[in-house]
């Protein structure tokens, strides 16, 4: 059975929890779009990769059958989405986000995003930039550039509560009428 899944929230909703959890369960390749769309670089989320690069990256790591695709992107990446089963939108409230979000970067990054370190100030950026997600006007990513997407897309979309367990979130997926579609 072959399905594709493409997960998508604001940062710190558990877009990424829930990807992994739900590939694992299906057996399926998961990719993360945060990891083909910077590079590798000394001081991470600093130097964006060319669109051409992602799109390609993506496509070799989720292959031609099932996979599960996590993150959030401005349309660069539609090309992938052909044959799509299902559009996940994960919610959570900002302050459970941003205390993700902290825990998360403190355990990859330690001293390095504390006063002082040499990521400081990215740390700083990215913890103003997550916690305006859901104001309208926010120029950067935000609530309601997903809302827009999501009634603009033509697959069927799936709204889950990002502080449920993952657990639940996973047998909510599965349990959608979308994923019940066998392929040849």
């Amino acid at each position: 059975m072959m399905r594709r899944v493409y997960i998508t929230g604001a940062s710190g909703a558990g877009v990424s929890t829930l990807g992994k959890a739900l590939a694992a369960t299906l057996n399926v390749p998961q990719a993360d779009i945060d990891d083909y769309y910077w590079l590798p670089t000394e001081i991470p989320f600093s130097t964006r990769r060319r669109v051409t690069d992602r799109i390609s990256l993506l496509e070799t790591a989720l292959g031609p059958k099932g996979w599960v695709l996590s993150g959030s992107f401005e349309s660069w990446a539609d090309p992938l989405l052909g044959g799509l089963d299902l559009v996940v939108f994960v919610t959570a409230p900002t302050a459970v986000r941003l205390a993700r979000l902290r825990a998360r970067e403190k355990a990859r990054f330690g001293d390095r995003i504390e006063p002082g370190g040499d990521m400081a100030g990215i740390h700083a950026g990215f913890m103003a930039w997550a916690s305006r997600y859901d104001e309208p006007g926010f120029s950067g990513r935000n609530r309601t550039q997903h809302e827009d997407w999501l009634d603009a897309n033509p697959y069927p979309v799936l709204r889950l509560n990002g502080t449920q367990p993952t657990a639940e979130q996973v047998k909510a997926v599965i349990d959608h009428p979308a994923l019940a579609k066998t392929y040849a």
